[in-house]
């Protein structure tokens, strides 16, 4: 009768000695990391209701104050935006009166046009 000598395997992966990937950890963090980051930007969006600003139909109004004190309004209407920035000038020039504006009681404004119009 013949011998025959069996290897046999290890059941949980190499053994000590046995050639490893030491870099097959590092792999995994950087998948794990890169999921994590597509993670927190889907969450930022979502709080901050970013998709709007996304969104080539939209109309966005944002007001930002520069470290310096100085006010931007930020305007978005489809694609075009456009960036205005707030001053304490005073400007005088010559125009025609349009109407009358009033303030409420519970602070609402309300625009009342004058019976001519404008010209045409």
């Amino acid at each position: 009768m013949r011998y025959v000598r069996r290897h046999r395997l290890p059941a949980h992966g190499p053994a000590p000695g046995q050639d490893e990937d030491p870099l097959a950890g590092i792999a995994n963090l950087f998948d794990v990391s890169v999921a994590f980051i597509v993670a927190l930007l889907i969450a930022l969006f979502a709080l901050f209701s970013a998709g709007t600003l996304l969104d080539k139909n939209s109309k966005v109004t944002l007001v930002k104050q520069t470290e310096n004190g100085e006010m931007e309004i930020i305007t978005k209407q489809g694609a075009q935006i456009k960036a205005q920035k707030i001053t304490d000038k005073t400007l005088s020039g010559q125009g025609t009166r349009l109407g009358t504006a009033y303030r409420l009681a519970n602070g609402q404004v309300v625009y009342v046009p004058d019976e001519e119009g404008p010209p045409k």
